[in-house]
C-alpha cells in the first residue's frame, strides 16, 4: 500500500470504529459479515453477545442495539485502498458510554484524583430530582425531567465512618447522519479481507452531545452539588472535549465545580485500549462557556447579519 502522503483521497466518512468491543479494521472478513448478519435479524432471533468493556470476570450482555462501541474517520483512495484517518483526526470517537468501563480504569482514576482511594464503592442511578406534587407527568415528556433526575454513577470512598463522594457522568456521543443499517447490509454481502469503506454519510453530532444533551445536566445538578460541597466528574473522550471551546481552569479540586477527565484510545495489534490522558478542573460557568464553544459577537456584527438577510428577503 502506498505511504499516506502519496495517496490522493476520493472521499472520507465515518464508520465502525469498534463493534462489540472489537476493531473493525482488525476484524477478518467472515467476523465482519457475522456481526452484520446478526444485526439484519429480528431484534428478537439475535443472540446475545457480550461486552467486553462490562464482562470482567463474567459475561454480562450488550445492550446497544447494533453493538458499535466507537467510530473512526475513513478515507478512500482514488484506487480503492480504504484506511483510517491517521493523527488527531482519526482518533476513536466513544458512541457507548459502556466502552468507558474497561478494566475499571477510569474509576480507578477518578477515585484517586478526588477521593485519594483507587477503589471507591460505584453506586449507580441515585435519585437526584423528586417531582413536585402539582407537576404533571406531561412535563417529563415535554421537557426530559428524567433525564436529569438521576445521577449516573456516585463513587464513594470504603471508608464508611465518614460519607466521602464525588458524582459521575460519563458522555459518549451521538453520530448524525445515516443509520448504520446500510451499513450492515453491505458488510453482509462483501467479500474478501479489505476493509469495506462505510457506505452510509455521518458524523460525530458534538452540538447534541454536548450543549444539549450534557450541559443541561450539569446546569441542573451541579449547582445543588456545589452548595453541599461534592465535585461533580465529567468523563469524555478526547475527540470530545477536543470539539469544546476553551476553558480556564482552576489549580486545584478543592476549587472546581467541576473535574473533566478525560481519556484516549491507545491501538496496537491487540485493538484499542483506553488510557488516561488530561484533567482539567474548572467552575460550572467555564464548562458552559466551553460546551456553547463560542463568544457572543457585537451588537453592531449581530445588527449587521440581521440587515443581510433583510436584504435578501
Amino acid at each position: 500500500m502506498p505511504s499516506s502522503h502519496k495517496r490522493i483521497i476520493e472521499r472520507s466518512t465515518y464508520g465502525i470504529g469498534e463493534w462489540y468491543g472489537r476493531s473493525f479494521v482488525q476484524m477478518s472478513g467472515s467476523e465482519r459479515r457475522r456481526f452484520a448478519e446478526i444485526q439484519l435479524r429480528p431484534k428478537r432471533e439475535r443472540p446475545t453477545i457480550a461486552c467486553p468493556p462490562r464482562s470482567i470476570g463474567r459475561d454480562i450482555p450488550c445492550t446497544k442495539d447494533g453493538g458499535i462501541c466507537s467510530l473512526r474517520r475513513y478515507q478512500q483512495s482514488v484506487v480503492g485502498d480504504v484506511f483510517g484517518v491517521s493523527g488527531d483526526a482519526g482518533q476513536l470517537c466513544t458512541t457507548c458510554p459502556y466502552r468507558f468501563y474497561e478494566s475499571n480504569l477510569v474509576f480507578q482514576w477518578i477515585g484517586e484524583k478526588i477521593l485519594r482511594h483507587a477503589k471507591p464503592t460505584i453506586v449507580g442511578e441515585v435519585g437526584f430530582l423528586e417531582r413536585e406534587e402539582n407537576a404533571g407527568a406531561d412535563l417529563d415528556d415535554r421537557f426530559g425531567r428524567e433525564d436529569v433526575g438521576r445521577i449516573d454513577h456516585v463513587l464513594v470512598h470504603p471508608d464508611r465512618s465518614h460519607l466521602t463522594w464525588c458524582a459521575l457522568e460519563m458522555q459518549a456521543v451521538y453520530f448524525s447522519g445515516e443509520s448504520m443499517a446500510k451499513d450492515f447490509r453491505h458488510i453482509a454481502i462483501a467479500t474478501g479481507e479489505d476493509t469495506p469503506f462505510p457506505v452510509g454519510r455521518r458524523h460525530p453530532d458534538f452540538r447534541s452531545s454536548g450543549p444539549k444533551r450534557l450541559m443541561p445536566q450539569l446546569q441542573i445538578k451541579v449547582p445543588t452539588l456545589r452548595r453541599w460541597g461534592k465535585k461533580m466528574c465529567v468523563l469524555v473522550d478526547r475527540m470530545f472535549f477536543d470539539a469544546l471551546g476553551r476553558m480556564e481552569t482552576v489549580p486545584d479540586v478543592s476549587n472546581c465545580d467541576i473535574a473533566w477527565f478525560v481519556v484516549r484510545y491507545d491501538e496496537d495489534e491487540e485493538g484499542a485500549h483506553l488510557r488516561p490522558d488530561s484533567v482539567h478542573l474548572t467552575t460550572l460557568e467555564r464548562s458552559v462557556e466551553g460546551l456553547t464553544a463560542g463568544m457572543p459577537v457585537s451588537l453592531t456584527e449581530f445588527e449587521e447579519r440581521i440587515k443581510a438577510k433583510l436584504a435578501r428577503q
